[in-house]
């Protein structure tokens, strides 16, 4: 008899205290919302090669603390992802390239977040790839291969075999196309060379052919787990100085690390050094958006050197937060 009466008041029991926890949730569901900084919506990004790469690692990170914010990425060049913001296709354009008045009269907005450089490329199999290291390239003959055409031989430049030079350039509108005409006070309309879609297919037309000359953004030239450039295509050295080998202070083309280094220090010319930036159409108002941009001005500087970008200044970054303040 006793074990009954204890194994009911034991129900009764169970049943209050599961009552009190489902009141107690109810009450918690219906009282509690979502924090106030838990961002919900989606944010539609496309534009320059330059910066995808690292735009997807901002992306990742941002969403680790905001979860419910999705992202729609792509890369298509820099001329693409402003005309895509302008239009109000997306959110931000990546722009790897200097806005011009026509682009600010439209509503163009940029807001700087990193650096990086264009670098010419040749490939490694190069007959005279051993004198073209230790020689470089002066940026005379580097606008007589890309704009005038009146070098057309390796052994023009620094070269002993007898071979032709074969130029490739962007087909698409691109901030690395502009940006490398840009150091010899020209257009990407200017640049010879057979055309070719996208900073990818650019490096692969120049590891296909011994004889190829190109250019490239960091980001394809370097594999970022051994920080070494990758096979096959390279860096050609700029002798910066003009003075017909490449100097101590001009080798820093080994390592991404030595070569961001060496564009922070102002060693590497600027064109085709330059700035990255997001463009809006106007001055960003979505709270999704402006605290994308404060989270990669921040926190986001972090992830930039060990992807093979250079990190603004502190004075730069607070230029550039004033912008979305």
């Amino acid at each position: 008899m006793k074990n009954t009466i204890f194994r009911q008041r034991a129900l009764i029991a169970g049943a209050v205290a599961l009552a009190t926890i489902t009141t107690i949730s109810s009450f918690t569901k219906r009282n509690f919302p979502k924090p106030a900084d838990d961002l919900e919506g989606t944010i539609s990004i496309s534009g320059a090669f330059a910066l995808y790469p690292i735009t997807v690692k901002w992306a990742d990170e941002f969403k680790k603390i905001h979860p419910n914010v999705k992202f729609n990425i792509s890369a298509g060049g820099a001329g693409k992802g402003i005309t895509d913001a302008l239009s109000g296709l997306v959110d931000i354009g990546l722009a790897s390239r200097d806005i011009d008045p026509a682009e600010v009269k439209k509503g163009a907005y940029t807001i700087y977040v990193t650096k990086d450089a264009v670098l010419p490329t040749f490939n490694t199999a190069n007959p005279d790839a051993a004198a073209l290291l230790a020689k470089g390239v002066k940026r005379d003959q580097f606008l007589n291969i890309f704009v005038t055409g009146n070098i057309k031989n390796w052994n023009q430049v620094a070269g002993k075999v007898s071979v032709p030079i074969h130029v490739y350039n962007r087909s698409d509108a691109a901030g690395a196309g502009e940006t490398w005409a840009k150091y010899f006070g020209k257009k990407q309309e200017d640049l010879l060379g057979v055309g070719v879609y996208g900073d990818p297919g650019l490096a692969q037309a120049v590891k296909k052919d011994v004889t190829g000359i190109g250019y490239n953004n960091i980001a394809y030239l370097y594999d970022l787990k051994t920080r070494k450039q990758v096979a096959g295509v390279h860096a050609l050295p700029i002798d910066v100085n003009g003075n017909g080998k490449i100097d101590a202070d001009e080798n820093f083309y080994d390592t991404v690390d030595q070569l961001t280094d060496a564009i922070a220090a102002g060693k590497y010319p600027s064109p085709p050094a330059r700035n990255l930036g997001f463009l809006f159409k106007g001055k960003p108002k979505k709270k999704e958006l402006i605290e994308f941009v404060k989270f990669v001005l921040t926190t986001g500087q972090k992830d930039v050197d060990e992807n093979g970008y250079i990190a603004l200044s502190k004075a730069k970054i607070q230029e550039e937060l004033k912008k979305v303040n």
